[in-house]
């Protein structure tokens, strides 16, 4: 397909917009996340409710080849940046076919399978031996994996003790308000350890102002994603307010 055209079988063209995970103690975009979009700028709402159990797989196919075509065309082999594309669970019943597509799109648009992070929503009730294979399969062929909206969904802790993905990002309603909230504070921290201690890049989503921010960093949580530091920009890279590293420090923290 073409990077901005429709997929195939699905009946809505659409294109990618890419909004940045920044890292703040590096100082520079550790990701950046492609989201759908209609290919005149408009949001994802239309796009996503003409997804059908008959179109889910060529949609899903269409995104993975439109993100990483797109991401490739803007430079994204310049930086050291990775690649994170969404995908639907319940469309991955046969992992190694898949991740055969994958590899071939990732071969097309010359990014690297260490370069692309899968992210897989909380949200959805999936089968948890089903994911576990489709994390394994693509771990196993040097894609990386995430599990989106952590906390907000089913299953929870339970995933990860059923097993550990490569990232978790967290759910927005756990950081919004971080700075004023000393329970949000409590649960994050405990999180972050968690993820520390299990090998788990942890990623914290939905960052609107300088005194959330300041709250995650004093957490240790360095890599973050929210409209304070860049807002998603159809077919291109934002550049994004970079955060100085701040020393970590809890005091106060609670």
């Amino acid at each position: 397909m073409n990077p901005t055209g429709s997929a195939s079988g699905f009946p809505i063209p659409f294109t990618m917009a890419f909004q940045p995970i920044v890292d703040a103690g590096a100082g520079a975009p550790f990701a950046y996340e492609a989201l759908v979009r209609g290919q005149a700028g408009e949001g994802a709402a239309p796009i996503l409710a003409a997804v059908t159990p008959d179109n889910r797989d060529d949609f899903d196919r269409g995104c993975r080849t439109c993100a990483m075509q797109l991401a490739a065309r803007l430079g994204l082999m310049k930086s050291d940046a990775a690649l994170s594309i969404n995908m639907l669970p319940q469309t991955t019943s046969d992992p190694e076919s898949r991740i055969e597509q994958s590899i071939e799109a990732a071969e097309t648009a010359g990014v690297p399978a260490g370069r692309i992070i899968f992210e897989l929503t909380e949200h959805e009730r999936v089968d948890v031996r089903q994911l576990q294979r489709i994390i394994e399969t693509h771990r196993r062929h040097g894609f990386r994996t995430a599990i989106d909206d952590f906390g907000a969904g089913h299953s929870g802790l339970s995933l990860l003790a059923a097993f550990q993905p490569d990232i978790v990002k967290l759910d927005m309603a756990l950081v919004r308000g971080i700075d004023q909230s000393r329970v949000r504070r409590v649960i994050v921290s405990a999180v972050a350890r968690m993820c520390a201690d299990l090998d788990i890049v942890l990623v914290a989503e939905g960052i609107e102002t300088a005194q959330e921010c300041a709250a995650l960093q004093d957490l240790g949580v360095t890599l973050m994603q929210g409209y304070f530091f860049a807002r998603p920009a159809v077919e291109a890279f934002p550049d994004p307010v970079l955060p100085r590293a701040k020393p970590l420090s809890r005091a106060g923290a609670f």
